[in-house]
């Protein structure tokens, strides 16, 4: 059996050995993500343990809702990945790396806002413009990210096709589920009956 100092040197080597801006790269677009998930969660459920969610009228290629988790980490990793290579190619933060780097922090806010506009503000049509702000934002980015590392682009286009997928599906729900105004009624004078 290993001494704990034999131990805590392997530890410490692989520790020495990791990647940390990479690691951080893939980190980061997962934790909005995650924040806005659990934030969310919690508020979509109705007291009969179904959300009212599941009852908008979806679109009949709408995936079953477990899909979304894994989809997005899988979409956040890459895409965080990606910026990293940039970032690596660049030199770091570096004069050539702003405009991609500030392409790819723009697009990922975006990506973030889109969950409390649907989901905190119910406003469909609202969530449809922004995702489709999103798109163009995402392309942006990756074309930029052309110029610097053709890896990098290419761990974007799954995103950019997820992004156009949820954009049907983000379309068809607006369209086929009007925003609940309230309900105004008539208040009768009882002195004028």
């Amino acid at each position: 059996m290993e001494s704990l100092e034999t131990v805590i040197e392997s530890a410490s080597e692989i520790i020495n050995m990791a990647n940390w801006p990479a690691i951080g790269s893939i980190i980061l677009p997962n934790v909005g993500g995650w924040v806005n998930g659990l934030y969310f969660a919690g508020q979509i459920r109705s007291e009969e343990g179904k959300s009212w969610y599941d009852n908008l009228k979806k679109a009949p290629w709408n995936p079953p809702k477990w899909v979304f988790g894994p989809a997005w980490t899988v979409l956040y990793s890459s895409m965080g990945y990606a910026s990293y290579l940039v970032w690596e190619d660049c030199g770091g933060f570096t004069e050539s790396s702003v405009l991609p780097l500030t392409l790819y922090g723009s697009q990922l806010a975006l990506n973030w806002s889109w969950t409390p506009i649907f989901f905190g503000m119910k406003d469909y049509k609202l969530a449809f413009i922004e995702i489709v702000v999103l798109g163009v934002a995402a392309t942006a980015t990756t074309i930029s990210f052309v110029h610097y590392n053709k890896t990098a682009a290419a761990l974007m286009l799954p995103y950019l096709g997820w992004l156009t997928y949820a954009s049907s599906l983000s379309y068809y729900i607006w369209k086929n589920n009007p925003k609940s105004e309230p309900r105004v009624t008539e208040i009768k004078d009882e002195k004028t009956q």
